[in-house]
C-alpha cells in the first residue's frame, strides 16, 4: 500500500471511530427500531380487521407521512438509515468489534447489510421526494421471484437456494437469540442488573420473532420454487397475514406483531448500548 493509501485508510478509521460517526450509527439502530414498531402496530391492525396499509416498510412510511411533522420524521429516518449503511460499510472495511470481527465472513456479512440499508435509505428518500418508494413487499417479492425464474438460467434453483438460505438464517438467528449470544455485542457492564435482565428478555423475544419472519418468508420462497409459481412468494406483509389464517386465528398474528414491536424496542436498546 502506498503512503497516500495508508493515510486515507488511517483517516477513514479515525472518522469511523469518532463520536459523531458513532452517534450516526446509533441513530440508524433507532431508525430500525421505529420501523419495526410501526410494522408491528400495522400487523395488529390487520389482525383486528382494521388494517388499511401493508405491514411492511411501505406501510410504515405511509403511516409516518400522515402524522404531524411527518416529512421531518421521514428525513430523520432516512438519515438514520444512511448512518446504518455507513456503519456497516466501515465494518466491512475495518472489521467488526470483537475477537473475530476481522474475518472474511464477518466483513462480507457487514458489506451485505451495508448494501441492504443503502437500498432502504435510497427508497425512503425516493418516497419523501415523491419519486417512488419501497413499494409493496409482496409485489416486489413476487416480481423478483418471477424475473429470476424466467430470465436467469437455473433461476428456479437459485430461488430455492435463497429460500433455504432465509430458512437457515432464521434458524441461526433464533438459536443465537435463545442462547443470548447478542449480549456479547452490548456494553452490558453499563447496565444495572435489573436493566440487563430486562434487555436480555427483550432481545430474546424480539430476535426470535424476527427469526420466525425470516424463516417463514424463506418457506414461501422455497415453495414458490418447488411449485414453479412466483405467486407463492410472499414479502413481510404477506407472511404476516398468513399467520392469521392458521387454526390459532388472528391471535397468532397479534403475538407475532407484539414480538416485532419488542424487536423494535430491542433496537433502541442497541442504539443505547451496542458496541460500535
Amino acid at each position: 500500500m502506498t503512503a497516500q493509501g495508508t493515510r486515507i485508510k488511517a483517516t477513514g478509521r479515525q472518522v469511523s471511530s469518532s463520536t459523531p460517526f458513532r452517534m450516526l450509527a446509533r441513530s440508524g439502530l433507532a431508525a430500525r427500531g421505529a420501523t419495526y414498531i410501526l410494522i408491528g402496530f400495522l400487523a395488529t391492525q390487520i389482525a383486528f380487521g382494521k388494517g388499511g396499509k401493508d405491514a411492511d416498510r411501505q406501510g410504515a412510511l405511509q403511516t409516518v407521512a400522515k402524522t404531524p411533522g411527518g416529512t421531518v420524521l421521514l428525513w430523520l429516518l432516512a438519515i438514520g438509515l444512511a448512518g446504518m449503511a455507513l456503519w456497516r460499510l466501515s465494518e466491512a472495511v475495518y472489521g467488526q468489534t470483537g475477537p473475530d470481527g476481522h474475518t472474511a465472513t464477518k466483513r462480507l456479512s457487514s458489506l451485505g447489510r451495508a448494501i441492504f440499508y443503502a437500498v432502504v435509505c435510497s427508497s425512503t428518500v425516493a418516497f419523501i421526494i415523491g419519486s417512488g418508494g419501497p413499494g409493496s413487499s409482496d409485489k416486489k417479492s413476487k416480481d423478483l421471484t418471477a424475473k429470476a425464474m424466467h430470465d436467469i438460467p437455473g433461476g428456479r434453483w437459485l430461488v430455492l437456494l435463497v429460500g433455504l438460505g432465509f430458512i437457515a438464517g432464521g434458524i441461526g438467528i433464533a438459536v443465537q437469540a435463545l442462547r443470548t449470544k447478542f449480549e456479547k455485542k452490548l456494553n452490558t457492564h453499563q447496565m444495572s442488573p435489573q436493566v440487563r435482565k430486562a434487555v436480555k428478555a427483550i432481545g430474546t423475544v424480539g430476535l426470535s420473532t424476527r427469526a420466525l419472519i425470516y424463516a417463514a418468508a424463506g418457506v414461501f420462497l422455497a415453495y414458490a420454487a418447488i411449485t414453479y409459481d412466483p405467486g407463492k412468494a410472499k414479502g413481510v406483509d404477506g407472511t404476516l397475514r398468513q399467520f392469521a389464517t392458521t387454526s390459532a386465528g388472528p391471535w397468532l398474528l397479534v403475538l407475532i406483531a407484539l414480538g416485532l414491536i419488542v424487536f423494535g424496542i430491542y433496537s433502541f436498546c442497541e442504539a443505547r448500548w451496542r458496541r460500535i
